[in-house]
């Protein structure tokens, strides 16, 4: 039987979103799978993790992507990119924990997306609909971390899931608007 890695990937993202310290036995079950399987596929931890940061950068791109975040008004634009990623929320959740990832060589997707997101926020700041005080690159993080927190909250069932988009993007912008002076 053929096994399909996607749905191992899948199986791993929505189980270590919930539970971090998840050991590669529980990953093995959570996947329908064995652990030999399991380790054919993904030689330990690290490589699971890293086959899961390039599943969760491909998961930005797409929501960057599919919320076409280079038009319109940018407040509408991070409403359609946190819209568009919140079903990535969890698995972008576990990734921010994993400091492996961003020590050393880190992974170029993070840049491009990054980048994308800096670029979102830089067109706010110059159309004027963004504070400029603040470093588009510390708005890219705090999304970031926004995005995060949410996940982590409707997880533990702090809050309402058909919230996410509400509250992610309202205390962003809270902040992040400029305001009349």
């Amino acid at each position: 039987m053929a096994v399909d890695r996607e749905h191992v990937l899948r199986s791993a993202a929505a189980l270590l979103a919930r539970s971090p310290a998840a050991t590669m036995d529980e990953v093995a079950k959570a996947a329908g799978i064995g652990r030999a399987t399991l380790h054919r596929h993904f030689a330990g931890r690290d490589a699971l993790v890293r086959a899961l940061e390039s599943l969760g950068i491909q998961e930005i791109e797409a929501a960057l992507d599919a919320s076409d975040i280079e038009t319109g008004p940018a407040e509408d634009a991070l409403r359609r990119f946190v819209a568009a990623v919140e079903p990535a929320a969890g698995l972008l959740a576990f990734l921010v924990t994993e400091n492996q990832l961003f020590e050393g060589d880190v992974h170029e997707g993070w840049n491009r997306t990054d980048a994308r997101i800096c670029g979102l926020f830089r067109r706010g700041q110059e159309s004027g609909e963004f504070r400029i005080d603040l470093p588009a690159a510390w708005l890219s993080e705090a999304l970031s971390g926004l995005i995060s927190a949410c996940a982590w909250s409707i997880q533990d069932g702090r809050v309402a899931a058909r919230d996410f988009t509400r509250m992610t993007v309202e205390l962003l912008l809270g902040g992040v608007r400029r305001s009349a002076q």
